[in-house]
């Protein structure tokens, strides 16, 4: 089993800055894929953005060029760093994935999720 802990939600007000860190820990051989999603009330999970074992990335447009997606792999830590953050980033942030189990299977697996409230 992979277990994931998020941190670092919160509010803040438009034009702020947040960074969200995940941390994966249990039965893990390697990490491929990890990525963040975010959700708002009745509406359907988004990608926000997502880093490939050897560190390439996509974003979605709403948030190119403002949030940017790292990994610490001796740590087995996703951050997301969101800049100039706005009203229209409120949501529930989930991070989400993928790994080689030490007993050879691949699992997917997702955050608590961590709330972010862009108001003034």
């Amino acid at each position: 089993q992979v277990q994931l802990v998020e941190s670092g939600g919160g509010l803040v007000q438009p034009g702020g800055s947040l960074r969200l860190s995940c941390a994966a820990s249990g039965s893990i051989f390697s990490l491929y894929t990890m990525g963040w999603y975010r959700q708002a009330p009745g509406k359907q999970r988004e990608l926000v953005a997502a880093i490939t074992s050897d560190g390439s990335t996509n974003y979605a447009d709403s948030v190119k060029g403002r949030f940017t997606i790292s990994r610490d792999n001796a740590k087995n830590t996703v951050y997301l760093q969101m800049n100039s953050l706005k009203p229209e980033d409120t949501h529930v942030y989930y991070c989400n994935v993928r790994a080689l189990s030490r007993g050879g299977l691949i699992v997917s697996a997702w955050g608590q999720g961590t709330q972010v409230t862009v108001s003034s």
